[in-house]
């Protein structure tokens, strides 16, 4: 009968265990991993004069979306290449 408590008491420890990484999986890693999907899809589908808002607080408009960066621009004059992973947001039409 030992080895059938002492498999009992080993399951029975683990329990708590997977209760609270089942918790931090559903509280922490899963909105996570939604979140950086919805931002991969947001990336991918921009497109020429969309406006975005950089993580630095810039707004800028797209002038051309590439594999590795995007062209965008902050005014008439000044044309910049942007890491995608800095795009905080796209801009909706307010009108």
């Amino acid at each position: 009968m030992q080895p059938a408590a002492a498999q009992g008491g080993v399951l029975a420890s683990l329990f708590p265990l997977l209760i609270l990484f089942a918790i931090f999986y559903f509280l922490v890693i899963r909105p996570q991993q939604q979140q950086a999907k919805k931002h991969k899809e947001m990336v991918a589908s921009l497109k020429k004069g969309d406006k975005i808002v950089t993580t630095g607080g810039l707004i800028a408009e797209v002038v051309k979306p590439e594999e590795d960066f995007i062209k965008v621009k902050l005014n008439d004059d000044c044309v910049v290449k942007l890491v995608p992973d800095y795009v905080a947001r796209k801009l909706e039409d307010e009108a």
